[in-house]
């Protein structure tokens, strides 16, 4: 059968939209309509006019789609693609984190569940975060759950005082500045972009650090031509087809994997528009604190 075929059927029979993460395996991007980072596909979801989404990417991404689009069928393509950041806090973690520090605005990462989302005052995606605590005009903000993108953050305004809650993207964490340099002497020529998920030691050495979206936009505009990626496989991949007059190369020659991310298959998506399955839900009173907290993430990223 060709799955790509008779999911582009199935997609305008159903009134469908197929919104991908780039950090998916590329051969995704044969069915989808929109690819991109978080804020993106977020804004895409806000925007669609179809009947059912199929968000390729995680159940956080799935969650942010339903929450913004109640009334229509959300499916993740594979259930089990979940993010091990978001798992690192739960509602009576962040209830903990807020009475210890008290009367300061909470920013959560888009990286987090609907729960968590439904008692902060402002969602950040790592396009926006800068923008995003900067809006807020406080001396303090708590930051959660990534600790890196908070530090980054503070560094970048200087004014404001972030104080993070201790989770982290594993992959992204656990590239280390030895690495950097090594991988920098195998390609001396080579700039390096970096996530801001990764550790503080790291960023230091970093030539670009920004968003997938920002490292992809990085590279269509910088007339060098050698480029270190430091982060998700799915990122490079796509550089690599995009611009193939260019080098891209993996820290160490090795690819950072989100194992989570490769979940989704051309044939998970095929299955789930046939049978409109797993359906992503959110009980209703969490969805509706929840989307106050994404809609002025948004309101503020027009």
């Amino acid at each position: 059968m060709d799955y790509i075929k008779e999911i582009k059927r199935l997609q305008k029979e159903k009134n469908a939209v197929i919104l991908a993460h780039c950090y998916q395996n590329i051969e995704i991007d044969n069915v989808a309509d929109y690819i991109g980072d978080s804020l993106y596909l977020s804004q895409m979801a806000a925007k669609t006019d179809a009947d059912i989404i199929i968000f390729a990417g995680v159940y956080f991404m799935a969650q942010t789609a339903k929450i913004l689009n109640p009334t229509k069928k959300v499916i993740l393509p594979n259930i089990k693609a979940g993010c091990d950041m978001a798992d690192m806090i739960n509602l009576q973690q962040l209830r903990e984190f807020k009475s210890k520090n008290p009367n300061i605005p909470t920013v959560c990462y888009i990286n987090s569940t609907a729960e968590v989302k439904s008692e902060c005052d402002i969602c950040c995606t790592s396009s926006n975060a800068v923008e995003i605590v900067k809006s807020l005009n406080a001396e303090k903000v708590l930051f959660l759950p990534d600790k890196n993108l908070g530090k980054w953050v503070e560094k970048q305004l200087g004014n404001v005082e972030v104080i993070t809650y201790n989770g982290y993207c594993p992959i992204h964490n656990q590239l280390n500045p030895k690495e950097i340099k090594e991988t920098k002497m195998q390609y001396p020529n080579a700039l390096v972009l970096a996530h801001p998920e990764c550790i503080e030691d790291f960023l230091n050495l970093a030539d670009y650090v920004g968003s997938t979206t920002g490292i992809m936009n990085y590279v269509k505009n910088s007339n060098e031509k050698e480029f270190i990626v430091a982060t998700e496989k799915g990122v490079l991949d796509r550089l690599k087809r995009d611009y193939p007059n260019k080098k891209f190369y993996d820290i160490c020659n090795t690819p950072s994997i989100c194992q989570s991310m490769k979940l989704n298959s051309i044939l998970d998506i095929y299955n789930a528009l046939k049978n409109e399955t797993p359906e992503i839900t959110v009980d209703a009173k969490i969805a509706a604190k929840a989307l106050n907290c994404i809609e002025r993430m948004l309101e503020v990223s027009k």
